[in-house]
């Protein structure tokens, strides 16, 4: 839905002319699940992203209406109004993070709608929480930084959406520059930007969604992280960040086989990333290519968060003669992220979504995606 549509929407609700938000959804091109566990990301923010229309009601309430889901709720600001719906409670977290922090927030009326496709691993969780806490700072001249407003939403899916995700998907929606990947160091939080323009190079990148959903909130994703921490105290350490395969190996007799695998695939994407970052330098996108099928190939066998379609994807690609494929975002469905060069593009779509829909009865959808701006309010 257009801002348009978004602002037309929001007059015929409330009333009233509003101002206009928008934070986009992301990819990481590596650098998987290494952000919680103190390590390096590297991702860019995207041409998909959520919009909102937010004006002050002069109330001590919220009032929100969800255009995609043709949704409504309306929710107090205190600690004991969460609301029941869970995509109203990532406004609500927004909210009350924002309080906790000492900001003041008031009630407003809120339309907001997106085309961050959801369940994708694309972050549209990340592009909505961006869009309200980057909005309620500028209305209210709360003057929170742009690394307090990722932390916000970061916080609310701790607290408020059972997610205890890293800071990356908030980070990239946040500080998002067109043309450009970021490089984040998740322990020090200090990050560079890498200029990255496949097109430039004769490559595209493109999403294939398996259009598979399997939920994050609950086990597996905690799981994992579970995992991670293990190893890291075991080597006396409050990340798996810095540790060596060799110290990893040493300690092999004292850890579960299960934690040796998942901190075997942390510990080699930590170098995979710094890889890609140098390659990129030298516009070596084989090597990048190269790094993303390792990740794939440990994100499935050791990390296990891939599934049968995703792996099926990553076959059809290498087949094709692509680049570069993976995983993308958790796991457990979504997307492969994939670099193709622009002679091979249009052969691999075809054959990808024919050959994906004859083994699994539907067809993937597909999406371009351009590396774009992070979040801002909409002149």
């Amino acid at each position: 839905m257009s801002t348009t549509n978004v602002k037309q929407l929001f007059i015929e609700r409330f009333g009233a002319e509003p101002a206009i938000y928008t934070s986009p959804g992301r990819i990481n091109l590596i650098g998987e699940h290494t952000d919680y566990n103190g390590g390096f990301v590297f991702p860019g923010a995207i041409d998909k992203a959520m919009v909102a229309a937010i004006r002050p009601n002069g109330s001590d309430r919220v009032r929100a209406y969800a255009a995609d889901l043709d949704a409504y709720a309306e929710f107090g600001l205190e600690e004991s109004d969460l609301p029941a719906e869970q995509w109203a409670r990532y406004i609500f977290g927004v909210c009350r993070e924002i309080i906790k922090r000492g900001g003041t927030v008031k009630g407003f009326d809120t339309v907001f709608s997106g085309n961050v496709p959801l369940g994708a691993g694309l972050s549209s969780s990340a592009a909505l929480e961006s869009t309200f806490a980057f909005a309620l700072n500028d209305i209210g001249g709360l003057g929170i930084d742009k690394f307090e407003l990722a932390r916000i939403g970061q916080s609310t899916e701790h607290n408020y959406c059972g997610v205890k995700c890293g800071i990356m998907d908030q980070f990239a929606s946040v500080f998002g520059k067109a043309g450009h990947l970021m490089r984040l160091d998740c322990r020090s939080m200090e990050f560079a930007y890498f200029p990255f323009a496949p097109e430039a190079h004769g490559y595209r990148l493109v999403l294939i969604d398996s259009v598979v959903k399997h939920e994050l909130v609950g086990s597996p994703y905690n799981d994992r992280r579970a995992s991670c921490e293990r190893v890291a105290a075991a080597l006396g350490q409050e990340f798996l960040r810095g540790a060596t395969m060799e110290s990893l190996e040493a300690l092999r007799g004292q850890i579960s086989e299960e934690d040796y695998h998942r901190a075997r695939f942390v510990i080699g994407e930590e170098r995979r990333v710094l890889d890609v970052c140098d390659a990129l330098e030298k516009g070596d996108y084989q090597t990048v290519g190269e790094r993303m099928y390792q990740t794939h190939e440990g994100l499935s066998k050791d990390y296990e968060v891939s599934c049968e379609e995703l792996d099926y994807l990553v076959d059809v690609a290498r087949e094709c003669g692509v680049t570069g494929s993976r995983i993308m975002g958790g796991g457990f469905g979504g997307c492969t992220i994939n670099l193709v060069r622009a002679e091979l593009y249009d052969n691999f779509i075809a054959t990808a979504s024919a050959k994906f829909a004859e083994k699994w009865g539907h067809t993937p959808k597909v999406y371009e995606v351009v590396i774009s701006d992070g979040a801002r309010k909409v002149e």
